[in-house]
C-alpha cells in the first residue's frame, strides 16, 4: 500500500543540522521504501526551503536538483484545476491551509490511505486519508 511523504520527511532526509540525527535516520529509512508517493507541490517546497538563503545547512541549487532528480522514481502527483478545486473544499471543509489540503487530496488522488508527515495532526482523517507522523 502506497504512502504519500511530505516535504518535511525530504527535509530531514538530508538535513546536517545539529539534533535532528533522529529525524534523519527515520526519513531516510522511509525513503528506501518502493511505494511512495510525492507531490509536484512537495517537490517545489522541498527545492525552495532547501536552498532558502535563511537555512545554514542550505543546499546547493545542483544538490537539491539532483535530488529532485532521484526522487522522480516515485510516483508523483500532478497538480491540475481538479486537484486544486478539491484542496479548496477541504481547506474550507476541514479548516486547515490550502497547502495543507493539497497534499491531503494529492494522496487521495493517489489512492494513498496515508500521509506521512510532522506538519498535520497524527491520526486526524481526512474522509479516508490519514496522517501519521513518522517523527512521534
Amino acid at each position: 500500500m502506497a504512502e504519500f511523504v511530505d516535504t518535511n520527511v525530504l527535509l530531514y532526509a538530508v538535513s546536517t543540522a545539529g539534533g535532528q540525527g533522529d529525524k534523519r535516520t527515520v526519513a531516510r529509512a522511509i525513503l528506501e521504501q518502493d511505494d511512495l508517493v510525492l507531490s509536484v507541490q512537495v517537490l517545489q517546497e522541498f527545492y525552495e526551503q532547501a536552498t532558502r538563503a535563511t537555512k545554514p545547512d542550505r543546499l546547493g541549487h545542483g544538490a537539491a536538483v539532483a535530488l529532485i532528480e532521484s526522487w522522480l522514481r516515485f510516483r508523483v502527483v500532478e497538480t491540475t484545476v481538479p486537484l486544486v478545486q478539491q484542496a479548496l473544499a477541504t481547506a474550507a471543509r476541514w479548516r486547515i491551509s490550502y497547502w495543507d489540503a493539497a497534499i491531503v487530496e494529492a494522496a487521495r488522488s493517489a489512492r494513498c490511505p496515508r500521509v506521512l508527515s510532522e506538519d498535520l495532526q497524527s491520526g486526524m482523517n481526512f474522509a479516508g486519508v490519514t496522517v501519521r507522523n513518522p517523527f512521534a
